[in-house]
């Protein structure tokens, strides 16, 4: 008679498995379409193809430009705050549960401090400050 043990992780990996063979068929799938794509089409480079625009416009000057640092700050601050949000929805359903109300009271007062911290530490350093 078989071990209850040995039918429960012989399912356990089956479900994994599909799982890979679903992410193997996904794969084969996009080297198929991009193998497909380099086959089918036309290759003849001119100057004017190889040329960088932006919107159909003749580039002026470097083709490089510099960007900021504070714009991606900006971006990385509002995925903060945007976090933050979704983790305040969860937080306010639980709270209403009878016997979580103190535990998740005290979780969230000590989250909001580690992105009150944040914010403290990113108005220091001037991030806050547009120019």
């Amino acid at each position: 008679m078989p071990e209850p043990t040995v039918g429960i992780a012989a399912d356990y990996f089956q479900s994994y498995s599909v799982v890979g063979l679903l992410a193997v068929v996904g794969v084969l799938f996009v080297a198929v379409a991009f193998g497909a794509g380099r086959l089918l089409r036309p290759v003849v480079p001119t100057p004017e193809k190889l040329l960088t625009y932006e919107c159909g416009v003749d580039p002026v000057g470097e083709g490089w430009a510099h960007t900021q640092v504070r714009y991606y700050v900006y971006a990385f601050l509002y995925v903060i705050f945007a976090v933050d949000s979704i983790f305040l929805f969860p937080w306010a359903t639980v709270f209403a549960d009878p016997g979580y109300g103190a535990t998740t009271l005290v979780e969230m007062f000590v989250f909001l401090g580690f992105l009150a911290v944040g914010l403290l530490y990113a108005y220091k350093k001037g991030v806050l400050s547009w120019t």
